[in-house]
């Protein structure tokens, strides 16, 4: 198959892509290259890696974050509010739910806007990613 050619290089740069806004499914194509036989510890950490620098990138473009941007995305000063609310409730703990599609995106831009602590974000963010893929694997496997 022609998706395959890629390997290990397209499953890198498909995780990182899908850590961003943008409506990539990696779950699929992990499963998808672990049924053509790639070795599963390999992708583990391709997928984990690529995935986790897009959440980081995620939260660097959270950090540069500029009030006048967010207000013209539609968000609300009332909004903002309870985000920063959960942000100071939860801190970096929210990190670990970066995995979840939809909402752990914007999650990790949002605590980057609200400068909760890097490397607590980031380790926390690995963690949650590198757990998501551990469980496709070990389900498929």
């Amino acid at each position: 198959m022609e998706l395959f050619t890629i390997g290990f290089t397209g499953l890198f740069f498909l995780t990182f892509l899908s850590a961003t806004i943008l409506p990539i499914a990696s779950e699929a194509f992990l499963i998808l290259m672990l049924s053509q036989g790639f070795d599963p510890i390999t992708c583990l950490f391709v997928a984990t890696v690529g995935n986790s620098i897009g959440g980081i990138t995620n939260y660097g473009i959270g950090r540069l974050g500029n009030p006048k941007w967010i207000k013209r995305m539609g968000v609300s000063e009332n909004k903002l509010e309870k985000y920063n609310a959960s942000v100071l409730k939860y801190g970096s703990w929210l990190a670990l739910l970066s995995w979840i599609p939809i909402i752990g995106d914007p999650l990790v831009i949002g605590l980057g806007y609200f400068r909760v602590s890097f490397s607590k974000v980031s380790i926390l963010l690995i963690i949650g990613k590198f757990g998501r893929y551990l469980f496709i694997v070990n389900f498929y496997l």
